[in-house]
């Protein structure tokens, strides 16, 4: 039945995209070309040339998991993401359609290979402040694309009421996270991620999280195998050293779909995890999967 489920969400999702579609081509026409960039070699005055790979990735993030994709200096991203009910629900709750978690971020590069991005997710109606940098691109002198990345969440939705035995502080509505983004483009159709990740949680519930682990430590993997010019599938497993045992949470998992139509890329995507942002999906997913999207838009 689940099997179902997921391909009837699928085609439903495919037909709303085909419908909104966009003709321009000039997104798709940017990721495809190779970047040239000329350093000056000053022991030797004069200019040498290297020949960069093509992006591993396509857009800013596998499904959950960032890439190592950073927009152009001057480009304005704007993501909207939806995260739906578990699909065990069956068709009592639509495949889990008629819940919703969304988040809504915008993203710009003031300059190049440096990224900053604001967001709001109705998840514990979470405020995230995010900053993303380019370290080294993969070339023929250097096999890796290298980003570092880090976050601040704010969980706006605390209450006192959940802690009768504790008084909140300011500093309890926050999380972080930081992460080193390393990918290698193998091939024009493949491409894989890997990132050591630091997340810390400020606030945590005992009884949901087995033990106290506010400093935790996970890696992410994540890959991209291209079938056309517009479409790719995605995958990515984040596995958490310092989740205990009695936990009622689950490594989070992502696999989907790509699909490009020109100044937008379309995330097609099942998870186990209802937060998108990195302390709430590496620390808090799930056990059950869901359907849901990324609409990637750049101006």
């Amino acid at each position: 039945m689940h099997f179902k489920q997921i391909i009837f969400s699928l085609l439903l999702a495919l037909q709303v995209i085909v419908i909104s579609a966009q003709e321009d081509d000039q997104l798709l026409d940017e990721l495809d070309n190779y970047t040239n960039e000329e350093a000056n070699n000053k022991e030797k005055g004069k200019k040498a040339n290297t020949k960069f790979e093509l992006p591993a990735f396509k857009t800013l993030k596998i499904g959950n998991l960032q890439s190592t994709k950073i927009g152009d200096k001057g480009e304005l991203y704007l993501i909207v993401s939806h995260r739906f009910g578990p699909l065990k629900d069956g068709f009592d709750t639509f495949l889990g359609l008629d819940q919703a978690n969304t988040k809504i971020e915008l993203l710009y590069s003031f300059w190049e290979g440096t990224q900053f991005s604001l967001s709001r997710e109705s998840f514990e109606k979470t405020v995230a402040f995010a900053v993303k940098s380019r370290f080294t691109k993969q070339s023929e002198s250097f096999p890796f694309n290298l980003v570092g990345y880090a976050t601040a969440n704010i969980n706006t939705e605390i209450s006192n009421s959940r802690f009768t035995n504790y008084t909140l502080q300011s500093g309890d509505r926050m999380s972080y996270a930081v992460q080193l983004l390393a990918s290698h483009r193998f091939s024009k159709r493949f491409s894989f991620e890997f990132a050591p990740t630091y997340v810390r949680e400020n606030l945590q519930i005992l009884e949901e999280t087995g033990t106290a682990n506010h400093n935790q430590f996970a890696m992410g993997f994540g890959g991209r195998l291209k079938l056309s010019k517009r479409v790719s599938l995605n995958a990515e497993y984040v596995h958490n050293f310092n989740r205990d045992e009695n936990s009622i949470f689950y490594n989070p998992y992502t696999f989907g779909v790509d699909i490009e139509t020109g100044g937008h890329v379309f995330q097609l995507l099942f998870t186990n995890a209802q937060s998108s942002n990195e302390p709430g999906y590496i620390s808090n997913a799930g056990g059950d999967i869901a359907f849901g999207f990324n609409i990637v838009r750049v101006f």
